[in-house]
């Protein structure tokens, strides 16, 4: 019986990176080869996406586990060389079980040219999201990826990679691409408030009004 419900748990995230896939590529969230996603099962091991693979036409059997030392488990193709990544980010959160890593144009244009999300502006933005800092440049595919994130993995769910693109964490998947949808919106509302003469951000006292008010609905504490 255990073991069915672990299968039946494996398809379901299978289907889901297959779908998660297909709709950051139709977003234009990416485009030719690029991005990543990843699921972590019950036991520990790690769905992802295969490398050099479109994700527009990503199927099923692409799909690849390793262990969480990066060992392959399953699958015939090589995991997604940024898999370094997502194995640090799982290491270092308990709470999360998703990854995407993807190059939103808008998103992507602010960590272009080395500038963080992180002002408090929109109220729904906070709440989901809370502050997204900017990761120094490292080489897409080594450890210094890893690196570059450590500072802010344990206390973000999202974050910008200078000169590179975007990664947010969730509890599931759809958490986690939401957060992507998410940060790509509020990445072009703040750059169409520059052109208006600049975003205003809230206040110490609003940011700590919305904390109270998202702990109460939604169990989350938002870091000031």
């Amino acid at each position: 019986m255990r073991d069915k419900k672990f299968l039946l748990e494996k398809e379901k995230l299978i289907s889901e990176i297959v779908e998660i896939a297909h709709l950051i590529y139709e977003k234009g969230f990416i485009s030719a080869m690029d991005g990543n996603i990843s699921a972590r099962l019950g036991n520990g091991n790690i769905l992802c996406t295969p490398t050099a693979v479109n994700k527009g036409d990503l199927k099923r059997s692409q799909i690849v586990e390793i262990d969480p030392d990066g060992n392959l488990t399953y699958g015939i193709y090589k995991p997604s060389t940024e898999i370094k990544l997502h194995l640090f980010i799982y290491s270092q959160r308990e709470d999360i079980n998703a990854i995407v890593h993807a190059h939103p144009p808008f998103a992507t244009a602010f960590a272009t040219a080395g500038l963080s999300l992180e002002g408090f502006v929109l109220p729904e933005v906070i709440v989901n999201l809370g502050k997204i800092p900017l990761a120094k440049y490292a080489t897409p595919s080594t450890d210094e990826v890893a690196l570059s994130v450590q500072p802010f993995v344990k206390n973000c769910d999202a974050f910008l990679l200078q000169n590179h693109g975007a990664v947010t964490l969730g509890k599931n998947l759809k958490d986690a691409y939401f957060k992507m949808e998410k940060l790509e919106h509020y990445a072009t509302i703040v750059l169409l408030a520059r052109v208006l003469g600049g975003e205003k951000t809230l206040t110490l006292d609003d940011v700590k009004k919305l904390s109270e008010i998202s702990l109460k609905s939604y169990g989350k504490q938002i870091k000031i």
